[in-house]
């Protein structure tokens, strides 16, 4: 595998004058917008729209990074489109909760289609043979992805590799996840994914991450950066670092490395020091435990008394029903606990030996009412881990 470069580049504010030089400056480090697309070609920027969320939030890619990404792709002669397929609700109305909206209509780059999509081959696929593929998706001749630093319960970090599972577009995301309960297969899942697509670029709004119970409901913590490569493997790893994360604890950068989609032991760091953006207390998962589901009575026992699983808060909980509308298995993992009569709605609750630890209920619970909680023997064993190392 060859020698990969990651960009990093110092930005401690979204002030727009501030993000449109830094961005001139990462694109520069790798050796410009033209190295990456030519002079009318259809080019599909990819942002992170999770779901419709205020940009201060920190849970979607900043209205502020998309408008000077476009700004100097389009000077390089690109025509513009944009999209992205939120896990709940419709990408139009997450561009325009999320600011991005308002920036593409004045900049006159429509949203690209992503309610629909066509099956497509890869018979080269690791694990995945063929995907379905917003149509916006494969209507353009490149894709520029635009993702958000944060952490993430499955994935422990979302980066630039699983910015594109929102290339898959409407409620196909739940299926992979209730086929591929194992993160091992969901990772390969996403890194075929990104070995069909082969975006051209990968740039990640870092300005203001997200730490703790990421990817909707964690903490902003500014690490004042914006990364650039065309690897992503590479640059996922190297995020990993800066949250003092081991790059081989998450699957989307060792199978990355693996399926031939990138490199995290041979990069090059140019433009700013990694050092300097280093947070040791980062707010992640870093046990080396499992974090899998699976099948079968092993399976069951094990999640149960030793893998984290989702918990919902009764006091937090408002009882919207969006973890129960999203929870990919059938028979619900997770499903309403009301009696019958009942003059109002309960809390839901989990059948753990139902759940399959996608944490999608976590992922898009819009009060911060559902945690990823470590069971008692589980906590015990990762401290027995470290002990030993």
């Amino acid at each position: 595998m060859a020698s990969a470069q990651v960009a990093l580049v110092r930005c401690e504010t979204y002030d727009s004058d501030a993000v449109n030089a830094a961005v001139e400056r990462g694109l520069d480090l790798l050796g410009g917008a033209q190295r990456f697309v030519r002079a009318d070609e259809r080019i599909l920027l990819k942002p992170n729209l999770l779901v419709a969320s205020a940009p201060e939030a920190s849970v979607t890619t900043h209205p502020a990074v998309f408008s000077a990404a476009a700004h100097h792709l389009r000077k390089a002669g690109a025509n513009l489109v944009y999209g992205d397929s939120p896990g709940f609700g419709r990408g139009e109305g997450a561009a325009k909760r999320g600011g991005l909206q308002a920036v593409a209509q004045e900049m006159s780059i429509p949203f690209a289609d992503f309610a629909e999509g066509s099956i497509v081959s890869f018979p080269e696929g690791a694990l995945i043979k063929q995907f379905t593929i917003a149509n916006g998706v494969l209507e353009a001749d490149g894709l520029v992805s635009l993702s958000k630093l944060k952490s993430h319960g499955l994935t422990r970090m979302t980066g630039a590799v699983k910015n594109q599972f929102g290339c898959i577009p409407g409620m196909l995301k739940g299926e992979f996840h209730a086929r591929m309960p194992d993160i091992d297969r969901f990772s390969q899942m996403l890194v075929d994914l990104n070995r069909l697509l082969v975006p051209r670029l990968y740039i990640m709004d870092g300005i203001v991450a997200m730490e703790g119970n990421g990817p909707r409901n964690g903490d902003p913590r500014p690490m004042n950066v914006i990364l650039f490569s065309d690897d992503p493997v590479a640059l996922d790893a190297t995020v990993c670092r800066m949250m003092n994360l081991d790059p081989e604890l998450v699957g989307t950068v060792t199978y990355g490395q693996q399926f031939g989609l990138g490199t995290y032991t041979d990069i090059e760091i140019v433009g700013d020091s990694l050092k300097s953006f280093v947070a040791d207390d980062f707010a992640v998962n870093r046990s080396t435990g499992s974090t899998t589901g699976g099948s079968g009575r092993a399976s069951r026992i094990m999640n149960r008394l030793v893998t984290p699983k989702p918990v919902i808060s009764k006091e937090l909980c408002t009882a919207c029903g969006t973890c129960v509308k999203v929870c990919p298995v059938d028979p619900k993992a997770v499903d309403w606990a009301t009696p019958e009569g009942a003059k109002a709605k309960l809390a839901p609750v989990h059948d753990y030996d139902r759940c399959i630890r996608c944490y999608c209920c976590q992922e898009l619970c819009p009060e911060s009412a559902i945690k990823v909680e470590t069971p008692l023997l589980g906590r015990l064993i990762h401290r027995e881990r470290r002990a030993a190392e």
